[in-house]
């Protein structure tokens, strides 16, 4: 038996791959924690969702529903995304016929989001399944303690986005 065999209780996992647990400094570091349901939640996503409309996406049409008329700098920070990120995924979303930017008029250098029928329509379905998706994810918390888990993530992200934000720890 090898050594990694051996480390593993003698199993192998799928075609005979030694499966490992973490090391137990990452399992307790909340970034390897958040990591781990981040990528989870990507995987979840691209089967049950969309494949093709991101996690993003997504956002930036649900704050343009929202926030009708608004500019995409100020729907970057509604969506916690940078500016330059949200200048992309516009761009491919106004490709694919999901949105149009206009220039505002109050500055013509800011370009303000609107949803088309297409990327209202993307919306309406995608969101369908989303939450659904958000059920299967929650289905082992208490339905009454939902709404201050989803607090407490939310609460965390911006703590975190603050830490980033610092010039030292």
């Amino acid at each position: 038996m090898t050594r990694s065999a051996r480390a593993n209780g003698g199993q192998g996992g799928p075609r005979g791959r030694v499966r490992m647990s973490p090391p137990p400094d990452l399992v307790a570091a909340p970034g390897y924690g958040a990591r781990r349901l981040y990528q989870a939640y990507l995987a979840a996503w691209n089967r049950h969702v969309d494949a093709v409309l991101t996690g993003p996406q997504f956002a930036v049409l649900s704050a343009i529903r929202a926030h009708p008329d608004a500019d995409q700098t100020a729907l970057a920070g509604a969506v916690a995304l940078d500016t330059s990120t949200m200048a992309d995924v516009c761009r491919r979303m106004e490709r694919r016929g999901l949105i149009t930017r206009t220039a505002a008029p109050h500055d013509a250098r800011a370009k303000v989001l609107t949803l088309t029928e297409d990327g209202a329509a993307a919306l309406t379905e995608t969101n369908r399944r989303a939450r659904a998706l958000d059920e299967a994810l929650l289905d082992g918390c208490p339905p009454e303690q939902r709404p201050q888990l989803a607090s407490l993530l939310n609460d965390l992200g911006q703590q975190w986005e603050r830490v980033a934000e610092r010039d030292t720890l």
